[in-house]
């Protein structure tokens, strides 16, 4: 019997994402991954990685869970940008949750990692800790690149992008 393999869902999204030409009907922002806030997530997410490998390496896994749970709501967010869907889910500002993220993350890293760096037992928490500063610095960062670019004093575009006019 042959067995014939199908792409799944997750090979054809990176397939589309890495090809040469954006798809316009998948609407595919290849962009954003060259724009600050997309090097700003995608180095959030690869250093909320090395935390949690940091932390995992530990006897008690105290700190796991808050490095994964931020690692999958920033994937979650850089895909929603990546794929342009918060043009098309008007029920939020993306943005301002975005920068609620970020800023509530941050604070809560920051204490996370003093914590981590003050009772640490084995070095890896102590390692992991270092790393939660870093998520600390880049989530802010993050936030105020976010906070430049929100004007909430003006009405937001439509699902299209185009003027009202």
């Amino acid at each position: 019997m042959t067995c014939v393999r199908k792409p799944s869902c997750l090979q054809r999204l990176v397939t589309t994402i890495m090809s040469e030409e954006t798809n316009p009907a998948a609407g595919v922002n290849k962009a954003f991954l060259k724009s600050k806030r997309g090097l700003l997530k995608v180095a959030e997410i690869v250093t909320l990685l090395v935390a949690f490998v940091c932390f995992a390496a530990a006897p008690r896994l105290t700190h796991i869970t808050a490095t994964v749970l931020e690692a999958v709501i920033t994937a979650l967010l850089l895909l929603l940008y990546l794929l342009n869907l918060h043009k098309r889910l008007t029920l939020f500002s993306w943005p301002l949750v975005d920068v609620f993220n970020s800023v509530f993350a941050a604070v809560y890293f920051l204490i996370l990692s003093i914590v981590a760096m003050t009772t640490y037992n084995v070095t890896a928490t102590l390692v992991g800790g270092v790393f939660g500063l870093a998520v600390t610095a880049l989530m802010t960062a993050d936030g105020y690149v976010l906070y430049q670019n929100i004007s909430l004093n003006q009405p937001r575009r439509p699902a299209d992008g185009g003027d009202d006019k």
